[in-house]
């Protein structure tokens, strides 16, 4: 991978960051990584925000743009849409809750017995993140004082999500039938919201 892809990656992944810290993580000067950003920024894929700190100037943090975000994008994106369109035309909002349907009870199926060999909550939560990571979600598992938060950097329904937004639930109700009743999920961020990523808070009822 070329060093922009890791810093474009490492931005989508993690969020806003200094050269300074990319540096030290690609192992090159932070003159050359600064470089790297300038290059970015005039395509249009970065951008920075100086962020004040208490003694000296600013700290300077780079983000992805949302031009740098779309570089992201599943590529069948606007096909996914067309496709939705095309079924709400045709057989209306009923025929389209049913599509949806349909999906959730393929993925739930697919997700119950991918976890059917995991033995407790940490087990299935860590199959879980791996499977959305397989599906392009860029997905990581965080263990918390108060349970976990399921992070997914990268949606790749998005555009599909934004015209139909029964997608999401469809995802959040797939996930608390596969944790069951015992569990709570509750979605902390949201990419169709505005914010970088969609994250879980993913608590143990007593």
């Amino acid at each position: 991978m070329k060093t922009i892809e890791k810093i474009l990656y490492h931005l989508k992944s993690e969020g806003p960051v200094t050269a300074k810290v990319l540096a030290e993580k690609f192992e090159l000067t932070t003159m050359g990584i600064r470089q790297h950003l300038q290059g970015l920024e005039e395509d249009g894929l970065v951008d920075f925000t100086d962020v004040k700190v208490k003694v000296g100037r600013p700290t300077r943090h780079w983000q992805l743009t949302e031009k740098g975000h779309r570089r992201f994008a599943d590529r069948h994106h606007d096909l996914a849409v067309h496709m939705l369109e095309s079924v709400e035309d045709l057989f209306g909002k009923a025929g389209l809750d049913q599509v949806i349907a349909k999906r959730e009870q393929q993925t739930y199926l697919h997700y119950q017995q991918a976890l059917s060999s995991c033995e407790n909550l940490d087990d299935k939560l860590a199959r879980l993140a791996q499977l959305r990571a397989q599906d392009g979600y860029m997905a990581e598992l965080i263990t918390t004082e108060n349970g976990y938060t399921l992070v997914e950097n990268h949606c790749p329904i998005c555009r599909a999500a934004q015209h139909c937004p029964t997608l999401c639930q469809s995802e959040l109700t797939v996930f608390q039938r596969l944790l069951g009743d015992d569990v709570s999920i509750e979605r902390q961020e949201h990419i169709i919201s505005g914010q970088r990523r969609c994250t879980y808070r993913i608590t143990l009822l007593n």
